[in-house]
């Protein structure tokens, strides 16, 4: 069956049922996760013996599925609400029974990072009291305490087996690029930098030894993201990591003598154990997207680890891999509907040359030629012959695109355009040096890498048609939609951004301390020091550019990126001169009851609709038989 012969396929896509954050109980028999299969998010556990789910809640948890699960005790899972997705969570806890409560409930942001074993005190961040700092919360006592103080944030919270000291990472250097991890006091007394890594670059704990004497750690120094394993005696860190590849740390094993990465390159993820003595295996999984996952515990038992796999084309299944003979039991497969993988568009990874200046001209700033770097990109050909092709800038910016199973570019596929996907410089995946080339530079050479990109893929398919090009982006990806129709008004037919930037000094100003700090200062500076870099690289001060049809999409709840960035841009638009509405030169739709996207069935449907809608009246979407070749 093809996609395009099935009945109501937005619907159908956007139902498929998803699951997000498994994580492993402490003695390995269940596995906590969302799952939305009845039609609405909800809390399931998972038997890792027999296979066998039970839904747990019925309507307590989150539609939106952003944040993550954790577990206490074995029979208690804590995990975030919010109100109507504006991410400023409180922390609640389900038992086996489905019985939930509340356990923190204050102002602002709450993340919880770590529990106590016998689950009764909570670690977690919060934007209380302005800037995210940890916290410590007593439930016996019904007590919470803050325990940091920090001008930048604080985080990451990690507690020693006995709880009796907390890993943490933070800056107090005058290098504003730098993050140091910390260990303190489970009272939040004494804390002390352990120096790991150069000042400049960025380290962050992941997890103790199961004897407290080793930490888990990351760190950037020499350019690519490297684990190591810092012991608490000799005050010493043993590096690993390979030449070629970004990798990220991710937990010890029981035994203490191994411990689990990610391991990152060309797109793709690969998991990997790792011998303390320096040996390492990468798991025997297809090629695209695979990791260990949960927030807390991996390790099923002595040889199983929890792992999600997915590819371009397959979506994503639960699996238990056994490291004794390589084998998987699939925990939660993947849910197609009516369809099948050979239904869904592959991936073709590739590299291109970019100086950051296109070919195309430059309508608002004009930029000379930066220096000249191999940019990797995805091409997914939806087989129509022309086809129209849609321009896709991740988020972030600090992100990237891989070869995993994303159902907003299937569903665009569906619709007969061809989806590009731009890991421009400043993505993850690639190091700190690839990382820092965006920082002071926002609008500029990452903009020309993406448009770059989207003349390559023209001059080398010729299916693919000049005259019907899109750009669609969410978050920064929507600051990239904006800023693409204002600087390469020539390139685009038309323009869809999705909670997206316009007036970045007023980003700064409105968002949460932490995106503030940790975002726009450390990529930007502040508007004090950089009045004319937040000016110039605002799409709104170039409104006047927009030549083609433009789409905004925007949640009333998102706190990341705040409705105010949309609706200034409506009225600069009208202040221009440019008529609103579907016979107009722009569209407005705001989304109620929604913040900085979501998961959730019917929010998704509600948004492809939008979206569906604005791209058959504005551009076409006749789909017809795929092509031959």
């Amino acid at each position: 069956m093809s996609l395009h012969d099935v009945d109501n396929v937005l619907e159908e896509l956007a139902g498929l049922p998803s699951f997000h954050h498994p994580t492993v109980s402490p003695d390995g028999s269940t596995v906590a996760v969302y799952y939305d299969g009845s039609g609405r998010n909800e809390l399931h556990f998972i038997d890792t013996e027999t296979g066998e789910s039970e839904q747990v809640t019925d309507g307590e948890v989150p539609r939106n599925a952003r944040w993550y699960l954790k577990w206490g005790t074995d029979e208690e899972v804590f995990f975030h609400m919010d109100e109507g997705g504006n991410e400023q969570n409180d922390i609640h806890v389900a038992d086996r029974d489905g019985n939930v409560e509340p356990v923190v409930e204050q102002e602002g942001q709450n993340s919880l990072q770590a529990v106590s074993d016998d689950g009764r005190v909570l670690y977690f961040g919060s934007s209380r009291d302005g800037q995210m700092n940890i916290y410590r919360h007593d439930r016996d006592a019904g007590e919470t305490t803050k325990l940091t103080e920090y001008e930048r944030a604080a985080g990451g919270a990690t507690l020693s087996p006995d709880g009796d000291r907390v890993a943490f990472s933070t800056n107090e250097s005058d290098d504003y690029d730098n993050q140091d991890v910390y260990v303190m006091d489970a009272d939040g007394s004494n804390p002390r930098n352990l120096e790991i890594g150069e000042d400049g670059a960025e380290a962050s704990p992941s997890d103790f030894s199961p004897d407290g004497s080793k930490l888990l750690v990351s760190d950037n120094t020499e350019d690519l993201g490297r684990p190591g394993v810092y012991d608490f005696e000799t005050g010493e860190t043993t590096w690993y990591g390979a030449d070629d590849a970004e990798e990220s740390p991710v937990c010890f094993l029981d035994d203490g003598e191994r411990f689990l990465a990610h391991r990152t390159r060309d797109a793709a993820v690969v998991p990997v154990v790792y011998d303390l003595s320096g040996g390492s295996r990468e798991l025997d999984l297809p090629e695209g997207v695979a990791a260990f996952s949960g927030t807390g515990k991996t390790q099923i038992d002595d040889d199983r680890l929890l792992v999600t796999n997915t590819t371009p084309s397959t979506r994503s299944s639960l699996l238990a891999y056994d490291l004794a003979d390589d084998s998987t039991e699939t925990l939660l497969a993947a849910d197609y509907g009516p369809f099948s993988p050979d239904d869904f568009a592959d991936a073709e990874y590739f590299t291109f040359d970019s100086d950051g200046v296109p070919e195309t001209r430059q309508a608002a700033v004009e930029h000379e030629p930066y220096e000249e770097l191999e940019i990797g990109g995805l091409l997914y050909d939806s087989g129509e012959r022309p086809s129209p092709l849609i321009v896709n800038p991740h988020g972030g910016p600090r992100a990237a695109d891989y070869r995993n199973f994303d159902l907003y570019t299937q569903f665009l596929v569906s619709r007969g355009f061809s989806v590009l996907k731009v890991n421009y410089r400043g993505s993850t995946g690639r190091g700190r040096e690839f990382v820092e080339t965006l920082y002071d530079d926002w609008g500029g050479a990452e903009q020309g890498d993406v448009a770059t990109g989207a003349e390559h893929v023209l001059a080398e398919h010729d299916y693919l048609d000049a005259d019907r090009v899109v750009v669609f982006g969410g978050s920064y990806g929507g600051y990239s939609a904006y800023w693409q129709t204002v600087q390469y008004p020539d390139l685009y037919a038309a323009g869809i951004a999705w909670i997206g930037l316009t007036d970045l000094e007023e980003m700064f100003e409105t968002t949460m301390p932490h995106f503030r700090t940790e975002l726009m200062e450390k990529n930007l500076g502040t508007p004090e020091e950089n009045p004319d870099l937040y000016r110039e690289r605002s799409p709104i001060e170039y409104a006047e550019n927009l030549a083609c049809p433009l789409l905004m999409v925007h949640g009333v709840n998102d706190r990341r990126v705040p409705v105010s960035q949309a609706r200034m841009y409506d009225e600069k638009l009208q202040e221009l001169g440019y008529e609103k509405g579907e016979d107009g030169d722009y569209e407005y739709v705001e989304l109620g009851e929604e913040g900085h996207a979501s998961s959730d069935i019917d929010q998704k449907i509600r948004l492809f609709r939008v979206l569906d809608d604005f791209l058959a009246r504005r551009v076409g979407t006749t789909v017809g038989a795929p092509a031959d070749d």
